[in-house]
């Protein structure tokens, strides 16, 4: 090949090679706009998604905080209509106090969710809001009931419940399966429906057992206070009115394991 012809193949070579270089190049400025312009979207998107999730979180903060002043406003008329019953019986403040703390302790050693043991320890107290609508002559009647007013006095866990009927707040649905069947016993012979066992809910169980607990424990117009020891022992071993197949025995169990945290209770909110 003669020197001029060698020449000429290098300088189309040479052309050749330029020519896919340019190519090159525009290929890859055309991969860095676009990845440019995906990058500005994401960007974009990402700015758009962050504003969104602001929002979101605005718009959430705003919704739980009228939840919660919508529960404190629930709390509030549970509140007042716990003072109103109080007014209707012999019931103390420290009672209904008291009557929360231990249903706190007992769903608490229980191993209920954190919010199931606020519901009833909140609720507890509501127990008997029913006894409203029952006269006054009869819930102050210093000597024993007739069997006609035991019917009357009979009738508030539905009164209670029907008051405290369709509410969307989970507390006074807490509440009112509470005041409904807070005189239901485990062996069925409670009031007013009669049910046995698992039927009845554990909250109204709990406060079942717990209103007992402090009731034998308080002096009332017709009977004197009892030691802890004693009521203990009632309780546990039944005394002819009240005995153990009343209450559910899983409860028993908790309260033989934690009865002193109960003692400690009455001795802080003693009437």
């Amino acid at each position: 090949m003669s020197r001029s012809s060698a020449q000429a193949n290098l300088e189309r070579q040479l052309m050749l090679a330029r020519a896919q270089l340019a190519m090159y190049a525009r290929d890859l400025r055309m991969l860095v706009h676009r990845e440019q312009r995906v990058s500005r979207q994401l960007k974009a998107t990402n700015l758009q998604l962050r504003a969104y999730a602001r929002d979101l979180k605005v718009a959430f903060d705003a919704e739980h905080r009228k939840a919660r002043e919508l529960e404190r406003a629930y709390a509030d008329t549970l509140l007042r209509l716990t003072q109103a019953s109080r007014y209707k019986d012999e019931e103390t403040g420290a009672h209904i106090q008291r009557l929360s703390h231990y249903a706190r302790t007992l769903a608490r050693s229980l191993g209920l969710s954190p919010e199931e043991v606020r519901l009833i320890a909140e609720a507890a107290p509501m127990h008997d809001v029913g006894k409203v609508g029952i006269p006054d002559a009869i819930l102050r009647k210093p000597g024993p009931l007739t069997p006609s007013e035991w019917a009357i006095v009979k009738r508030h866990p539905e009164i209670g419940a029907n008051l405290l009927a369709g509410s969307p707040s989970r507390l006074i649905e807490m509440a009112r399966s509470i005041a409904l069947t807070h005189h239901e016993r485990w062996d069925g012979s409670g009031y007013p429906a009669g049910l046995k066992g698992e039927r009845i809910p554990l909250a109204g169980r709990i406060v079942m057992f717990v209103d007992t607990y402090d009731a034998l424990r308080s002096r009332r117009p017709y009977k004197k206070p009892l030691s802890h020891r004693t009521v203990c022992d009632i309780l546990l071993n039944g005394n002819g009115r009240t005995r153990p197949s009343h209450f559910d025995p899983r409860l028993l169990e908790t309260f033989s394991q934690i009865h002193e945290a109960f003692a400690q209770i009455f001795a802080r909110t003693a009437d």
